[in-house]
């Protein structure tokens, strides 16, 4: 059979795969089975030879005939089947997959800078990014230099002062406030600069596209280098399994392929096959349903007069409104804000916190369609308090300067009915104001008390 899979939709090629796939034969199967071999049975010592010859070998053609399976760390077929298919979900080149988020930043990271090297990160990120960038990367002889990219001034400004950057690093959507960066001027402001510089000092431009999912957006088209995922998160999307991967060009598949096999932290294939067989082919689906819920609900927050402030790239009032209608756009081009609300209870910091902690833990005991835990991108709907969860090994002043609000909170649309995520969050806001109201009335009448007893 000839592949054919080009003339079909997108989102049935991630249903279906390719009509001929090298991994493996669709003969019999309709589902992919899983595979469940940590070593593979070799014809002869001359085809195991041939087999690590090939491996991550950039002159071995692996699209002419199927590779030869050794060891699961090396090479597999479920796995296989799935970096295909989030290669083309992409629209990039090849796809190596990793057992977490992080491993796979960390991979990317990894074969892109070495010791003198630099990265220019985004102010906004992830904790555990955070963490690795600033507690580990220094004992490499990696500096990270960190900037608001919002700002093209302030990035041309770092790239200026820096000669060394290697990497210019970002989210976008950020975590967890949803900052946007440009991504096809981030990447001509990159362009430029290379031209200037030789093959080897050539910068990558590194994205996190976790939040959006490759049905919300692309950065590979819009000039970006690579690409980064967390499978754990929307593409994974019913929360049973990690992952992580990395989309990139031909001539870093084989420098991905081999930290992975010398560091370890292979994806493994019981993991992958969930995303192969129900994450990927429901993506579509599932974020159609989460964005018009995302939208029902940052509408209600937005009307509510407990709420300061709510963040959603589907909202007008969102800050960067034209740049998301320009940027995030789903596989018929198509605007596409994704599922995540970030929004803030009124008052001061310390008391958005302690009521935004009162309205989770309000959440947490009494509302069926939100659950207080974190991660996203899940069919069931997670709230969760940033600042001291998951970005927590941010230091409070980092927290500020990123935009992190003491008193935010994370809210991932699940596929629930809006009417009940509402209702239960209406519940939980009525709680909390009355609790409020109760704390305030015991500090009056322990005031009275003591200004009685004086």
């Amino acid at each position: 059979m000839r592949d054919r899979s080009d003339r079909y939709h997108l989102e049935s090629r991630l249903i279906h795969g390719k009509m001929v796939n090298r991994h493996w034969n669709y003969q019999d199967h309709i589902v992919p089975p899983i595979s469940a071999s940590s070593a593979y049975r070799l014809e002869s010592s001359q085809r195991g030879a041939e087999g690590f010859v090939e491996f991550a070998n950039p002159e071995f053609n692996d699209d002419e005939r199927p590779p030869i399976y050794i060891y699961d760390r090396l090479d597999e077929p479920s796995r296989g089947m799935l970096e295909d298919n989030l290669a083309v979900a992409e629209g990039g080149e090849s796809c190596v997959t990793f057992a977490t988020g992080m491993a796979a930043i960390s991979a990317a990271l990894g074969v892109l800078v070495k010791v003198g090297d630099t990265v220019a990160s985004h102010r906004n990120i992830y904790g555990c990014t955070y963490s690795l960038f600033v507690n580990w990367f220094p004992r490499l002889g990696i500096e990270v230099v960190f900037g608001d990219f919002t700002d093209l001034e302030q990035l041309d400004a770092v790239l200026a002062a820096h000669p060394t950057v290697k990497v210019v690093y970002g989210e976008t959507p950020s975590n967890p406030n949803l900052e946007l960066l440009d991504l096809e001027a981030i990447a001509a402001r990159v362009e430029a600069i290379n031209r200037e510089r030789p093959p080897e000092r050539r910068i990558f431009t590194l994205v996190d596209n976790t939040f959006a999912t490759p049905f919300c957006q692309r950065p590979l088209t819009h000039g970006i280098d690579v690409v980064v995922h967390s499978l754990t998160k929307g593409i994974g999307g019913f929360g049973t399994d990690m992952g992580g991967a990395v989309i990139a060009p031909k001539l870093l598949e084989p420098d991905l392929l081999l930290y992975r096999k010398d560091f370890g932290g292979a994806l493994a294939p019981k993991a992958a096959w969930p995303a192969l067989v129900h994450g990927l082919p429901t993506l579509a689906l599932r974020t159609r349903r989460q964005m018009d819920t995302a939208l029902e609900v940052a509408t209600y927050l937005e009307s509510h007069p407990a709420i300061d402030r709510v963040l959603f790239p589907g909202l007008d009032s969102f800050p960067q409104a034209e740049l998301a209608r320009r940027q995030m756009r789903d596989f018929d081009g198509e605007f596409a804000p994704g599922s995540v609300v970030y929004f803030r209870l009124a008052g001061s910091p310390e008391a958005a916190r302690t009521e935004g902690q009162r309205l989770m833990d309000s959440l947490a005991t009494d509302a069926l369609t939100v659950t207080l835990a974190v991660s996203l991108g899940q069919i069931r709907t997670l709230v969760e308090h940033p600042a001291s969860m998951t970005h927590a090994p941010l230091p409070v002043e980092r927290q500020l300067e990123a935009g992190i609000d003491p008193g935010g909170i994370r809210l991932a649309i699940g596929i629930e009915r809006a009417s009940d995520i509402i209702a239960d969050l209406e519940r939980a806001l009525d709680a909390t104001s009355a609790a409020a109201v109760r704390h305030d009335a015991e500090r009056c009448s322990i005031g009275h008390a003591v200004t009685a007893m004086s």
